[in-house]
């Protein structure tokens, strides 16, 4: 018999408050380079908006390739050894890595500070292995909906205040960043407590800290497998908002860094409303395997208006659908975490954090590549090689793949746990 007993006997709500609070600056710090990340790699290719799509797109697959290989170790290193130390060790390492990218002279170094940025980024993760510590299974969709909330305020303020610097000085948003995360260290260290007990720790074992065997922990229970392929859709198709967002909407509509970080605040107030206010009364009204659902459909119809917005405005009004589809991810690992034991929280958030990685290291080219492909000027559909090219047209592209991959994630959901 599975052990859902929280291992934590500390105030369960003061330590999901620290850790709500560590998220938040985290989500901060990465919040601010949002908007002008992608611009500044278009700065150092002389303005070639495709040819920055695909390395920005390159970049993300780095970062995703240190992801995919570094978080089952630092799942189970949190299994061993603890949450905390996890935690502080990313958060100083996240501000080395905004400093380096602060004073990066070209795109190689910029490159480098991704590289540093995914082997140091655990602490998501490590903070859902954290929140099952400390909840009961049957309120873990809201607590990990407050996650999901804080990440919304992180990304209120964050692009906000990133466009806000960006418009000052491209490199400033980096030093915003970096002195966040180490703020967030010294915070970790002087107040966050630990969550997971010695008497619940298990040994390291390199068999369960590398990619291959995390994943395999997946294939313990069926519908542990099948919510996985869930996740894998989803976090596939997020990988579209990062890859091409910054990079569709100066193309499209002619904004800039301040309005593409105020666009960035409207899209995480609305997400924070839904995971902060809403996931709690619609999970206890319909279940978690239909909130699961309804929130992949809403993200499917959000994605289709992206796509479809001929202006800013159109663009704007898929925001409030899109925020929806936050009710499915806290919901979806609910379940996933009601399915493994105390001690296997944090190999079960690796597992998830290598599945993030496996489609970060196939979303960002995937949908970057889509991208460049409908507006690069040589492409096989431009007027020199096609008289079609006018009625193909489509930046909007990536967005409807996206929708896609969430009606197959929808219907995959429905299916798997249909017996439950």
């Amino acid at each position: 018999m599975i052990d859902h007993t929280p291992a934590s006997t500390a105030p369960r709500k003061a330590a999901v408050l620290f850790i709500l609070v560590t998220v938040l600056l985290d989500m901060l710090s990465f919040g601010i380079i949002i908007p002008v990340l992608p611009k500044l790699v278009e700065e150092f290719l002389s303005g070639d908006t495709a040819q920055a799509a695909v390395l920005y797109g390159l970049m993300g697959t780095a970062w995703a390739f240190m992801q995919f290989f570094c978080s089952p170790i630092q799942g189970a290193l949190s299994d061993r050894f603890g949450r905390r130390p996890v935690v502080l060790l990313s958060n100083f390492g996240l501000g080395l890595d905004y400093i380096v990218m602060a004073l990066a002279p070209n795109v190689v170094w910029l490159v480098v500070g991704r590289v540093i940025s995914g082997m140091a980024s655990s602490s998501f993760s490590t903070a859902g292995a954290y929140i099952a510590d400390v909840t009961p299974p049957e309120q873990r969709a809201a607590a990990f909906g407050k996650i999901g909330m804080v990440f919304g305020l992180g990304f209120i303020f964050g692009p906000a205040l990133g466009g806000w610097l960006g418009a000052i000085d491209p490199r400033l948003p980096f030093w915003g960043a970096a002195a966040l995360s180490l703020t967030n260290a010294c915070y970790g260290f002087f107040v966050l407590p630990e969550s997971l007990p010695t008497s619940k720790r298990t040994s390291f074992a390199w068999a369960r800290a590398n990619p291959v065997g995390s994943l395999a922990l997946l294939r313990s229970h069926h519908e542990l497998f099948g919510l996985a392929t869930v996740a894998f859709f989803g976090y596939l198709a997020h990988a579209v908002l990062p890859s091409v967002s910054v990079l569709y909407m100066g193309y499209r509509y002619g904004w800039g860094p301040a309005s593409v970080g105020l666009m960035m605040a409207g899209v995480g107030l609305a997400a924070m409303i839904v995971q902060g206010g809403l996931i709690r009364p619609i999970t206890s009204r319909f279940g978690e395997r239909r909130t699961v659902v309804i929130g992949l459909l809403c993200g499917a119809i959000g994605f289709s208006v992206y796509g479809i917005a001929p202006e800013g405005w159109n663009f704007c009004l898929g925001i409030p659908v899109m925020a929806f589809w936050g009710l499915a991810g806290p919901a979806n690992q609910s379940l996933m975490t009601r399915r493994v034991s105390s001690a296997e929280q944090g190999q079960l958030q690796g597992a998830i954090a290598s599945i993030n990685g496996v489609t970060g290291l196939i979303g960002p080219t995937l949908f970057t590549q889509t991208f460049a492909f409908f507006i690069r000027s040589n492409s096989p559909l431009s007027p020199q090689h096609s008289t079609l090219s006018t009625s193909l047209d489509l930046p909007g592209a990536p967005f409807f793949l996206a929708a896609l991959m969430l009606l197959s994630a929808a219907a995959m959901a429905w299916r798997t746990t249909r017996r439950s």
